[in-house]
């Protein structure tokens, strides 16, 4: 008897260890997999956006594409003067006047960089840009009595927000932020990604970059800058050199990728506000390093409007902005010239 109640004993025993057993396996395996699933590894996204390619590259344990997705819908729904239903272009059409975050943020950025550049950098141009048919509207070339005329509606110092209302001293005056759209959607990425948990990123949309942190290899996100290839019908990518950064936005602008021909001379689609036409340049590109995209996208835009010469009077004073220019001398030959603080970013080949 004592016997048998042993067996029943050791074998209740048995079946409970390995009930046990099975359970601690189950176990163990449900907390490899969370684990896992919540390891952080760096995630690539890339695709079109606004007709150019972005790539973007992020440390995190899931992938955030669905929110990359949301940031690009909502930069387009408020700040694209090619989508006839955002509130830019709604704002332009006077059927509103009330700005959203996106637009506000915009405004603010552009108007330090119009003030700082002596009203240079303009993202009123709306109707030159049209009139000479880089915009949503397309035609004959300007004569020099229309540019006039569309001159007296250009200008920031015409606009302002005010108790959260839009105001423009002519409702003619139109808005363009093409300038500073793409450097804005990079930093807005970048501000969704830290919201998530992310700290080491780079955004990319169509050249323009914002970036924080460190790459896969633990060492700081290398940015390579072309060599301005006069190119209207393809992109091509010849790198001058690499910057190493670990904060901020990198943005470059040139008028050797989206001009036309007329006469046999280049005009280029960035145009100076305060004449109304495209400047006659011998400056190719211009690369500018800040504290974030948007900045050195409109910043970038300030420059060739500048040319080479006030460009660089300007910005070798900078202690805050890095610049790179790149001209091209009576030869042909590319001449580049790069203020203190861009060279100190510059990363040994």
């Amino acid at each position: 008897m004592i016997n048998e109640n042993s067996k029943v004993m050791n074998d209740k025993v048995i079946k409970s260890r390995r009930y046990y057993a099975v359970v601690l396996v189950l176990l163990c395996a449900v907390v490899v997999m969370y684990f896992a699933r919540g390891r952080k590894r760096f995630v690539t996204a890339s695709g079109v956006v606004w007709t150019t390619e972005y790539h973007i590259t992020y440390e995190a344990a899931r992938s955030l594409d669905d929110s990359i997705q949301a940031v690009f819908r909502m930069v387009d729904g408020s700040a694209s003067a090619f989508n006839r239903q955002s509130l830019v272009s709604r704002i332009n059409r006077g059927e509103t006047d009330v700005p959203d975050s996106c637009f506000k943020a915009l405004y603010v950025t552009a108007r330090k960089v119009y003030d700082a550049s002596g009203h240079l950098y303009d993202p009123t141009v709306m109707p030159l840009v049209n009139a000479w048919g880089f915009g949503y509207k397309s035609g004959s070339l300007p004569t020099q009595r229309q540019v006039d005329s569309l001159l007296a509606f250009v200008g920031m110092d015409k606009t302002s927000i005010v108790g959260g209302r839009v105001r423009k001293a002519d409702p003619r005056v139109q808005f363009d932020f093409s300038s500073i759209a793409k450097g804005y959607a990079c930093d807005e990425v970048g501000r969704m990604l830290e919201r998530n948990g992310v700290t080491n990123y780079m955004v990319e949309i169509g050249g323009e970059i914002a970036a924080r942190g460190v790459n896969s290899r633990g060492q700081q996100w290398r940015v390579s800058v072309d060599m301005p290839i006069d190119d209207d019908t393809t992109v091509n990518h010849q790198s001058a050199l690499v910057l190493s950064i670990d904060r901020g936005g990198v943005a470059t602008s040139g008028n050797y990728r989206k001009f036309k021909e007329v006469d046999g001379k280049k005009v280029t689609h960035i145009l100076n506000p305060l004449t109304g036409r495209g400047e006659q340049s011998s400056l190719l590109s211009a690369t500018v390093v800040a504290a974030d995209c948007a900045t050195a996208d409109a910043w970038a835009t300030a420059c060739m409007v500048m040319g080479l010469d006030k460009a660089k009077a300007m910005m070798e004073r900078s202690g805050s902005l890095g610049v790179m220019l790149i001209s091209a001398d009576a030869s042909g030959n590319m001449v580049v010239w790069s203020n203190k603080r861009f060279a100190s970013l510059v990363s040994p080949q």
